[in-house]
């Protein structure tokens, strides 16, 4: 399912209609797999199903923006797993943030990036911008900076 979602993710911001419902269907479907796959066993984790999968579990859990139940599932098991030291505290910041931002409200770790404007990457808001660059650190994401750099268009 993660290497269907990395060679389809264009879609999901493509000028063209037809790729973007092609995006949706894809995500639903890939939620509901995973929606099952969290019924059966819990959060995948790598030592139940290997790094590889356990990565493209959390990539499908992020991707899966329209189905909020399985976003906020996946957050609970996930920060079992890292409270457990099953799981990685980044990906959980990735996966906390992205559904802050899906239910409306402000992220923490300042890892969602609304859109490109004149140039420069401009996040959704976040929390407690102050603090975000240490509570970035405490997961093992990259200071802020460094990683809009990678959004910045030339």
């Amino acid at each position: 399912m993660a290497e269907e979602d990395h060679a389809a993710s264009p879609g999901a911001n493509s000028a063209d209609p037809a790729e973007q419902l092609a995006w949706r269907r894809l995500t639903a479907r890939h939620g509901d797999r995973l929606r099952q796959i969290m019924d059966a066993y819990g959060w995948p984790t790598a030592e139940l199903v290997g790094d590889e999968a356990a990565r493209g579990a959390w990539l499908i859990a992020q991707h899966a923006d329209r189905q909020l139940d399985v976003q906020r599932r996946a957050l609970r098991l996930m920060e079992a797993a890292v409270a457990a030291g099953a799981a990685g505290p980044r990906e959980l910041a990735f996966l906390r943030d992205r559904t802050l931002v899906n239910e409306g409200r402000k992220q923490i770790y300042g890892t969602q990036i609304a859109g490109i404007e004149g140039g420069s990457p401009v996040p959704w808001p976040c929390d407690d911008p102050e603090r975000m660059d240490a509570l970035r650190a405490e997961a093992g994401i990259e200071p802020f900076k460094e990683y809009v750099a990678k959004f910045a268009v030339t």
